[in-house]
């Protein structure tokens, strides 16, 4: 019987159709990346695909193939036991592995046996990966871009949240990438995804937008921790209209002081990522630093921190990497609280100098 096919560039816009995605691989691979809303039936787990892989380079293919097919008709079995019983009969699953072979094929095929429409991603997602790395690069041109700028502590994050509370469009980089973005940026306890998990998550955001609507995005770099931002976003960004959050310096210490309280309730980890400035800054003032805050000193160490550190370098590479930063509109909320900053959201969403055009 043959199988129903769909490519990889056709999938990117019909993912809607289907009752089920479904990914074929193994834990580990699924969890690097995988289709939006797929879950997750391993052919092979971890173990087993390991355990293959070995047989076939130390022993031979067709013993491998052997193995590989008693332990995926077993793998199979136990999903359509667990998974597809109570589903109906007009049931239309989307299946895929790597390549769109023999994990994904030996599931459709069984399920295309019992009655169902089942669909195959054809070169798998390997195929998907690269239809996605296409399909931004032609996306993020047809976008008009806001973007947020504004000195650490600002409230760049908080506005963003605020706007889109309030019906915007926008898209957190930071969010997606699990990352504050700057050396003191890493988030504990929560890890980042890989680079294709983030380039997935970004196609994910741009191809809900409406090309008619401005989306607001902060003014990254080309890195938020250890992901990198799509090339052609970069660019986009860089070349459009600026936004300048201002706020006091006695303010932006006092969120910043939030948003970060993680440091202050584990003063050593804050110490030791101060050690990461040294370099930057030199060993004397980052051991005053650190002697400052196990003394409870924060407020002093994050404004000098600001002053002496972030400031110098964003105002730096602003001017150097955005053409519309000089030109930016200024835009000040009445304070720092979350309930300022949406207060500030709502009033440029009314008022259309706050949405420049290219």
């Amino acid at each position: 019987m043959s199988l129903n096919t769909i490519s990889a560039a056709e999938v990117l816009g019909r993912l809607q159709e289907f009752d089920t995605v479904i990914d074929a691989r193994s834990e580990a691979e699924f969890g690097e990346d995988h289709l939006p809303g797929a879950v997750n039936w391993p052919t092979l787990n971890n173990d087993e695909r390991r355990a293959i892989g070995t047989l076939y380079v130390q022993v031979n293919a067709f013993e491998a193939k052997k193995r590989g097919a008693a332990l995926a008709a077993r793998n199979i079995a136990a999903h359509i036991e667990r998974e597809v019983i109570d589903k109906p009969k007009d049931w239309k699953p989307l299946t895929y592995c790597w390549r769109g072979g023999q994990r994904s094929g030996a599931l459709s095929l069984i399920l295309s046996q019992i009655g169902f429409r089942v669909t195959l991603v054809e070169g798998g997602y390997k195929a998907f990966r690269a239809a996605v790395v296409q399909d931004i690069a032609r996306l993020v041109p047809q976008i008009n871009w806001r973007i947020v700028c504004g000195t650490t502590g600002s409230g760049k994050t908080r506005l963003l949240k605020a706007l889109a509370a309030q019906g915007a469009q926008v898209i957190d980089l930071e969010a997606l990438a699990n990352h504050r973005s700057s050396v003191l940026g890493a988030i504990p306890g929560l890890a980042q995804p890989t680079q294709k998990r983030f380039d997935t998550l970004i196609w994910q955001a741009l191809r809900q937008f409406d090309p008619a609507r401005p989306v607001f995005i902060e003014s990254e770099s080309k890195k938020v921790g250890n992901v990198v931002l799509p090339l052609a976003l970069v660019d986009a960004m860089r070349q459009s209209p600026c936004l300048n959050l201002v706020l006091p310096d006695a303010q932006r210490v006092a969120l910043l002081l939030e948003d970060y309280d993680f440091f202050v309730r584990d003063v050593e980890h804050f110490c030791e990522r101060l050690q990461v400035l040294a370099e930057f800054r030199g060993k004397v003032l980052v051991e005053r630093w650190q002697t400052a805050v196990r003394a409870g000193n924060f407020e002093t160490v994050v404004q000098e921190l600001l002053t002496q550190h972030y400031d110098p370098a964003y105002l730096q590479s602003m001017r150097r990497n955005f053409a519309q930063f000089e030109k930016a509109i200024i835009i000040s909320p009445e304070g720092y609280s979350v309930q300022a900053i949406e207060a500030l959201a709502a009033r440029m969403l009314q008022d259309a100098a706050y949405l420049p055009t290219n």
